[in-house]
């Protein structure tokens, strides 16, 4: 399963996942025996007896039939790959949890044969898959998909939906490549819906690529999208050529809604929200990061049962199932590049800066129409309170406002009163953990905090949101004494923090620390119990603890909208 909906109906695709594929790991030599079978792709081979532990290169082969010119994309492979086609390098890529592709021409028919290599270890060239508090798992971790295309085809599209005067309208922006060795002219049809809303003449040089674009296309009486009512149009591009003859077509879904700041608000189609969310790790028992479509909409409803609006893509983009699911659910999304706890030292990585900014390109070309992403965040806890890191926060802002100037910034700091980034970002965000890693009373420390923020930095006068929170808890852990790891203690903990963030003048809103237990990296098992990060409100298999109640009495207690 790629997307809930058709992405194409013109352009012939196959899914070459959902099946299994040849599989081997390919250890160094002399260290152990390398492990041959069938592999479910997508899937990590963490889930699988004989590799759970397995941390290295692996070979994934199978065979497709296809001709012409084709489109290889891959939705994540963790964390680098290698492909080959018919024993030719045809793409490589570095970070698991971005989509890519590699378009090859001219193509015999018959059948080919097509071959990856994953490898989730650590390294020296690896400056954001690094040991972290979250585990990296390992292979074809999401869906594949094989494309059969024209000599000119439609690359994507991305949709602004704009409110003025109480009506909508559209900008659209796309592009088309020419992958022959002609000149190429032609047409762009778009349509919202059935109606079509522009068309335009395209034209494009040999191998050349050529863009398109059109401004406040009226939209009609287009009903926005909101949590309580999450309408969706299919937007559709069709590429014609000077004959009249469909060539391609590009389909996606798209929403119309507002979001922008007012003074210290966030405010969602011109109303005051308030924010009342989870982080979410994409890992599962037994499935790892590549988590199945009915699970992810099960975590999803748990937390929609809980009253949750949001949720935090905790700390790299998502599956794209999981952003279609919060297109249709309701659910505003955070969305962030793939970077958590680095330090000055991690940042000077000659590595960094490119790995950092390919995730955000890959991140918004991907996502940029999901209406549910209301805000990009970057570089969870990473040295926001140095010059160097500052310096680095600053390219990545610039370069997300060149992609995408219509969402806002942020990035959860936890750097307490030592922040310098406050100035580039639209939205001010923390990562706090009082009556957990220490004994501040969390009312305290939460206004001491803002207060510094609006006196002393230049966040004063922006949004503020409380980006993690939480205590943990071992499941079926209980006792009286509400004791730390105990169950009673997190309920109460999370009582007295959420009370304290929803009574804090100028907050709007708070992420949950987090939605379920998670594993962590092998090397943090000192400080993780069970190798897991247990501060989720359910377990890992999604069990409550006591504090899901707490969570949800506090959060249905709360409208969305701030009257």
């Amino acid at each position: 399963m790629i997307r809930t909906f058709a992405t194409h109906k013109i352009r012939k695709t196959q899914e070459i996942s959902s099946c299994l594929w040849d599989f081997c790991t390919l250890p160094e030599q002399g260290k152990e025996e390398a492990v041959k079978g069938k592999a479910a792709v997508p899937g990590c081979w963490e889930s699988c007896p004989d590799t759970r532990t397995y941390r290295g290169r692996a070979c994934y082969e199978r065979d497709i039939s296809c001709s012409g010119n084709v489109r290889i994309e891959f939705k994540g492979v963790s964390h680098t790959a290698q492909v080959y086609l018919d024993g030719r390098e045809i793409a490589s890529h570095y970070n698991a949890y971005t989509p890519f592709s590699a378009v090859v021409k001219g193509l015999g028919g018959g059948k080919h044969h097509l071959k990856v290599i994953a490898d989730n270890s650590f390294g020296p060239q690896s400056a954001l898959h690094v040991p972290n508090d979250y585990q990296s798992y390992g292979g074809i971790t999401r869906p594949v998909v094989l494309e059969e295309l024209n000599d000119s085809y439609i690359t994507g599209v991305h949709f602004t939906p704009v409110r003025k005067d109480g009506k909508w309208y559209a900008s659209v922006q796309g592009e088309l490549e020419n992958i022959s060795d002609h000149f190429f002219r032609g047409k762009v049809i778009l349509y919202l819906g059935e109606q079509e809303i522009h068309s335009a003449v395209v034209e494009a040089g040999p191998d050349s690529k050529a863009a398109f674009a059109a401004e406040n296309l009226p939209c009609g009486q287009a009903e926005e999208w909101s949590p309580e009512n999450p309408v969706l149009y299919h937007l559709t591009a069709v590429l014609q050529d000077d004959m009249g003859n469909d060539m391609d077509d590009w389909i996606d879904r798209v929403g119309f809604r507002e979001i922008r700041m007012e003074g210290k608000d966030i405010l969602l189609n011109g109303r005051k929200i308030r924010i009342k969310g989870f982080c979410r790790h994409e890992d599962h028992p037994q499935f790892g990061c590549a988590i199945p479509f009915q699970a992810m909409q099960q975590d999803l409803m748990l937390m929609k049962d809980m009253g949750a609006n949001s949720v935090r893509t905790s700390h790299y983009p998502n599956d794209e199932l999981f952003l279609d699911l919060c297109d249709e659910t309701g659910f505003l999304v955070w969305e962030e590049n793939h970077a958590r706890g680095l330090s000055e030292k991690d940042m000077r990585n000659p590595n960094f800066e490119k790995q950092c900014e390919d995730c955000i390109r890959e991140m918004i070309e991907a996502h940029y129409n999901h209406p549910s992403i209301y805000i990009w965040g970057i570089l969870n806890e990473c040295a926001s309170h140095t010059e160097y890191g500052k310096d680095c926060y600053q390219k990545q802002y610039d370069l997300i406002r060149k992609l995408d100037p219509s969402r806002p910034r942020s990035s959860a700091s936890c750097q307490f009163k030592t922040d310098i980034c406050f100035g580039m970002p639209e939205v001010v965000s923390y990562n706090i953990y009082p009556l957990w890693y220490h004994d501040t009373q969390a009312d305290v420390y939460l206004k001491e905090l803002y207060d510094w923020v609006q006196e002393k930095t230049e966040g004063t006068g922006k949004p503020f949101l409380v980006t993690e929170i939480g205590a943990g808890a071992i499941y079926g852990y209980r006792t009286p004494a509400e004791v730390k790891w105990s169950e009673e203690y997190q309920a109460s903990a999370i009582q007295k923090q959420l009370t304290a963030v929803f009574g804090q003048e100028g907050c709007s809103g708070v992420y949950v620390w987090q939605f379920c237990d998670g594993r962590v990296c092998d090397s943090w098992f000192g400080t993780r119990p069970r190798t897991m990060n247990n501060k989720g409100i359910v377990d890992e298999y999604r069990r409550p603890k006591l504090s899901y109640e707490t969570v949800k009495r506090i959060f249905r207690g709360l409208d969305t909208y701030v009257n």
